[in-house]
């Protein structure tokens, strides 16, 4: 979807421009990309800190382990693990065999300036239309590699 234009009106010899429109599109894809990249940064921060665990440093299931999701119609983000991974669940809450490491939470907990540095760059892109636009790029919704 490209970015709507202006809506002209015309009335009494006075010519209206409406960019409602083209303004509520800008807020809602600064959001999203926002969200794209605070996902992006959480998920390899969770990458890194999984790396650092013995015999995991160069193996192939964690990264197709985490993943994130931005929605489109909630608008919001999910940073999270898939289901029946085998770096999942057990191993972020904990079972009676397998202590807990809490990679997801430890992730998030600690980088919480960081992500809000992320957030305050789109935030301030608001000000000025062009560098919102650039912001801006269409990508995939979701940061995943094949399994």
């Amino acid at each position: 979807m490209g970015v709507p234009s202006a809506i002209k009106i015309k009335k009494d010899r006075v010519e209206y421009i409406s960019q409602v429109d083209r303004a509520k599109y800008l807020l809602v894809e600064l959001q999203r990309a926002a969200l794209r990249d605070v996902g992006k940064f959480v998920r390899r921060r969770m990458l890194d800190e999984v790396r650092r665990r013995p015999g995991l440093k160069r193996g192939k299931r964690p990264p197709n382990a985490f993943q994130y999701w931005v929605r489109k119609k909630e608008t919001d983000l999910q940073v999270g693990i898939r289901h029946n991974t085998w770096y999942g669940v057990h191993q972020e809450l904990g079972t009676a065999n397998q202590p807990k490491y809490a990679v997801l939470r430890n992730s998030v907990f600690n980088n919480i300036d960081e992500i809000r540095r992320i957030e305050g760059v789109y935030l301030s892109a608001i000000e000025d239309e062009n560098r919102a636009l650039g912001l801006v790029k269409e990508e995939v919704e979701f940061e995943d590699e094949p399994l």
